[in-house]
């Protein structure tokens, strides 16, 4: 079912994942999201995968929201279930050892911008538009929408886009924090693939413990956190990689990182 739900591509250590219902503007159902689960479950373990894009097929959508059809006729325990499924789709990615990046081809509505920000990263075209537009269907964000805009971007934001429905433009949500960066249309691909290049060279371990430093700490108090990073600092010059990355320094040359 995956092999058509999204399109997969691993090409120097980016692996590329792109929801493929462009009919549907890419709208989550259960099986879509069960094939990202699939999908993200595989790239943790795959030492190939040291960076994921995740992106949605043609060109309108990155995902429209979660598919409306199949929510339509869900009783109250389905609508839990369904909630909860994506729930756990998205903390696995946002908890994944490896960075996501959201390239935000189109609109990123209710459960696709929920998807968007549970990656590390968003690059947004600047024709994108993002918004959290439940309350016009008589629901609210199902997906971690209200907590995920409440860290991202503070209360205000967060209530007004919740509460109005009303999408905003690729360059309001780089002022409010919702995205990193905004590009032509354009050269979308082509500076999100830069970007994780960049990411695909760098110490996957170091990669891995600023993840987990900010994921941890982020949920905690500052002295727990700060605790937590100095154990992830101490952890670090057990690696071979912080060998390599101070000796290349030093001898003014490029690290090659392992991983090891």
């Amino acid at each position: 079912m995956s092999d058509h739900l999204l399109l997969i591509d691993t090409t120097d250590g980016v692996r590329t994942l792109r929801i493929n219902r462009p009919d549907k503007l890419n709208a989550l159902n259960a099986a879509t999201i069960d094939a990202l689960d699939a999908a993200f479950a595989d790239a943790a373990t795959d030492d190939a995968v040291r960076v994921v894009v995740l992106t949605g097929a043609g060109p309108k959508a990155f995902v429209a929201g979660a598919d409306i059809a199949e929510m339509n006729a869900l009783s109250p325990v389905q609508g839990r279930d369904f909630s909860l499924r994506g729930t756990r789709m998205m903390r696995r990615v946002e908890k994944l050892n490896k960075p996501v990046i959201a390239m935000i081809n189109g609109f990123a509505l209710g459960g696709g911008l929920e998807l968007a920000m549970c990656c590390h990263l968003r690059v947004a075209a600047d024709t994108a538009k993002v918004g959290q537009p439940e309350i016009n269907l008589g629901l609210i964000p199902g997906f971690g929408g209200s907590q995920r805009l409440l860290r991202l971007c503070g209360r205000a934001a967060t209530l007004e886009l919740c509460l109005t429905g009303a999408p905003v433009t690729a360059e309001r949500a780089l002022q409010l924090g919702i995205v990193n960066r905004v590009v032509a249309a354009a050269e979308l691909e082509a500076e999100t693939m830069k970007l994780a290049a960049q990411l695909a060279n760098a110490a996957p371990l170091a990669l891995r413990g600023m993840l987990d430093c900010v994921n941890i700490g982020g949920e905690c108090g500052i002295e727990e956190g700060l605790e937590y990073e100095s154990a992830q600092f101490g952890l670090m010059f057990a690696t071979e990689d912080m060998r390599e990355g101070t000796s290349a320094f030093l001898e003014k040359r490029k690290p090659a990182f392992t991983g090891k």
